[in-house]
């Protein structure tokens, strides 16, 4: 499950490469220019990660608020909050509270900051299927990596063709690996509060306080 915020949103991409569809490219830009108008966005999800042959069949839900580089993220019983320096991680199982900056340069961390403005570079893409989906069209576009080494196959990107939000995302890794992420719920520019990416250190005074770095 320690994947699950990368797959949530890859650094997906499209920078003008001569192999990527122009109606992918305008669609794609559609979406960035409507997402990145929003001043927060919140989200609840489903998250499944599958693999055949290892009998992997998992699935859990979660939610997250996210205003610029800044989020709220609640997964698996654990919250995760950011304030746009530092990362804190908070899990009431183990009554322990993980302090770090935030570290997204390993792929295998990328961030809920990032799930909704990852269209920088990394992949060629090209329009894919139209699905039915209880009523709503979804166009899927498909991003294959540019690099040859990367661990992913490809990724199915779901967008709503009326709304023009983010529907679903698929990857699939070459070991096999199947993840969906799902949005469930997709809300914009809600009154939140504004202590909402603020860590009180307070409330977690029986906690065992891990300062990383």
């Amino acid at each position: 499950m320690k994947k699950l915020i990368i797959v949530a949103f890859l650094a997906l991409g499209f920078t003008g490469f001569t192999q990527n569809d122009a109606k992918a490219e305008a669609l794609l830009t559609e979406v960035s220019t409507k997402i990145k108008a929003y001043k927060n966005i919140s989200l609840d999800f489903k998250y499944e990660l599958n693999n055949v042959s290892e009998n992997i069949n998992q699935e859990t839900r979660g939610d997250v608020v996210i205003e610029g580089e800044k989020y709220k993220l609640n997964i698996l019983g654990v919250t995760r909050i950011y304030d746009g320096k530092t990362l804190y991680t908070i899990s009431p199982e183990d009554e322990e509270v993980t302090i770090s900056s935030d570290n997204t340069e390993d792929e295998g961390t990328i961030t809920p900051s990032k799930m909704l403005s990852f269209y920088e570079d990394g992949y060629i893409y090209k329009m894919d299927i139209i699905q039915n989906v209880r009523g709503r069209k979804i166009q899927y576009v498909k991003l294959n990596p540019i690099d040859t080494n990367s661990e992913i196959k490809h990724v199915l990107l779901g967008i709503d063709a009326t709304t023009k939000h983010i529907y679903n995302l698929i990857e699939v890794g070459k070991n096999g690996t199947k993840t969906t992420l799902t949005v469930n719920s997709f809300k914009t520019d809600e009154p939140i509060s504004k202590t909402l990416f603020t860590f009180d250190e307070s409330k977690y005074s029986d906690y065992f306080i891990n300062k990383i770095d």
